[in-house]
């Protein structure tokens, strides 16, 4: 029969005994994998993030505004490992993570090379977290490239009617047109503007950009004399040399008077929840889900739906709470045929404005009653 020794003794311990040493010791093993994986729940830590609901937009007449969801994100830690990429609207709602520095970044979209008509918004923060501390990041989204539009003069076209026009920079550079209309778009630094004519090329201007400026810079050229050909002026409009744009891209705007009474200056999600009370006002959210329960945290994010009274929006497609939703009431009639998640179950993840009043629970968390209008985007 084949036997096993101790190191201390050399006495052998035959299989009966390695079986009742073993479920002695199980237990405790056990017992201290548990105790291990408590802990280690116990030592992480949450991480959060949105953008600011209290930034005023833009208007719609100056910028057309890119929908948050498709904001690029990105979340790393101090080492750069990537805890999330992708679309801000499939980002989860949280991370648990381990105590340490995090950066998490947001863009509207990638931009390398200059172009024209692309701002870029976005913001970067770094939070640095304790263990079991939670932190909710919130994101500042203003404009990160600069730009710059040249007004080019009758007077400058007759002179140089054969003239290319050549923005540069480290990155590349832009044919611009002399009818060019639209603004060229930059990474911050030295922009150069080179003009191509009768074979030789002249560096009309450089300047120095920064994040959010927006240049315009005019272009004309003095008439000819006896003794000087045409001479060329380069003006600088102060009054349009720095634009800071302090946006949220996406989100709503106080104003003056009811806040939600324009749909342009519709409430987000955020601002809805605290607005209890507000009747005749325009909300904006994601469709994330349905059937909810006025107890509990219940809430059915997945077809088959089945009550089409009701559904819950939230700040971006990806929620899954229903603490972090708005529900909505959807009477009987057109607000109710358009947009039942029980006959359109399509509509999950979709943008919708709503126009009604807001209540401080329903279903058990705030809510928009008696919508009389919607529009699906």
């Amino acid at each position: 029969m084949k036997h096993f020794f101790t190191r201390a003794t050399s006495r052998p311990i035959r299989p009966i005994h390695l079986t009742l040493l073993t479920l002695l010791i199980l237990p405790y093993l056990i017992l201290s994998c548990s105790d291990f994986s408590r802990s280690e729940g116990a030592s992480l830590s949450e991480l959060r993030w949105h953008f600011d609901p209290g930034q005023s937009p833009l208007t719609r007449a100056e910028t057309e505004l890119p929908d948050t969801n498709d904001f690029l994100l990105s979340v790393k830690d101090a080492s750069g490992e990537i805890l999330y990429s992708g679309a801000y609207g499939d980002s989860p709602e949280k991370l648990l993570v381990r105590p340490g520095s995090y950066q998490i970044e947001v863009k509207s979209s990638d931009f390398s090379a200059p172009a024209f008509d692309k701002p870029q918004y976005g913001d970067t923060e770094i939070v640095v977290l304790k263990a079991g501390e939670s932190a909710d990041v919130k994101l500042c989204c203003t404009m990160i490239n600069c730009g710059l539009h040249l007004e080019i003069g009758a007077s400058f076209r007759s002179a140089f009617p054969s003239a290319v026009l050549l923005l540069g920079c480290q990155e590349g550079r832009l044919l611009y047109s002399q009818y060019e209309n639209r603004t060229a778009y930059f990474l911050p630094g030295t922009v150069s503007l080179t003009m191509s004519s009768g074979g030789s090329d002249e560096v009309l201007f450089s300047r120095l950009l920064s994040p959010r400026e927006i240049l315009n810079i005019g272009l004309s050229a003095s008439a000819p004399t006896e003794e000087k050909d045409w001479r060329m002026t380069v003006t600088v409009d102060t009054t349009k040399n720095r634009k800071y744009e302090n946006i949220t891209v996406g989100e709503g705007s106080s104003g003056e008077g009811n806040p939600g009474a324009d749909i342009e200056n519709a409430l987000n999600v955020t601002q809805a929840r605290a607005a209890a009370g507000t009747d005749g006002i325009w909300v904006f959210g994601y469709i994330v889900g349905g059937d909810l329960t006025s107890a509990g945290t219940k809430m059915n994010t997945a077809a088959p739906f089945s009550s089409a009274t009701h559904l819950a929006i939230a700040a971006r497609s990806s929620v899954t709470e229903k603490a972090s939703c708005l529900s909505v009431e959807l009477p009987k009639g057109t607000v109710r045929e358009g947009l039942n998640l029980a006959d359109n179950p399509d509509l999950l993840g979709r943008r919708v404005y709503l126009h009604g009043n807001i209540v401080s629970s329903y279903y058990g968390i705030p809510g928009l009653k008696s919508p009389d209008s919607f529009v699906l985007k």
